[in-house]
């Protein structure tokens, strides 16, 4: 299964998760193609927008184990 660490790209998590979208957008991450926002770690994006990104890594993992049972 998938696991999302806080320095992994955001490209990475989104290429190997694409149902992981709506996290990002949900943070306020709404260019999730652009090449700077795909560029940055999970920690870059989180501290960016006032996000705890051990609380998002959390919801993320969650999300992808649920969806792996």
């Amino acid at each position: 299964m998938f696991q999302v660490t806080k320095d992994m790209n955001i490209g990475e998590i989104l290429d190997n998760a694409r149902e992981t979208a709506p996290f990002f957008l949900e943070m306020g991450m709404h260019c999730l193609g652009c090449p700077s926002a795909r560029g940055e770690t999970l920690e870059q994006a989180c501290m960016v927008h006032g996000v705890d990104a051990d609380e998002l890594i959390e919801k993320i993992n969650k999300f992808l184990a649920e969806k792996a049972e």
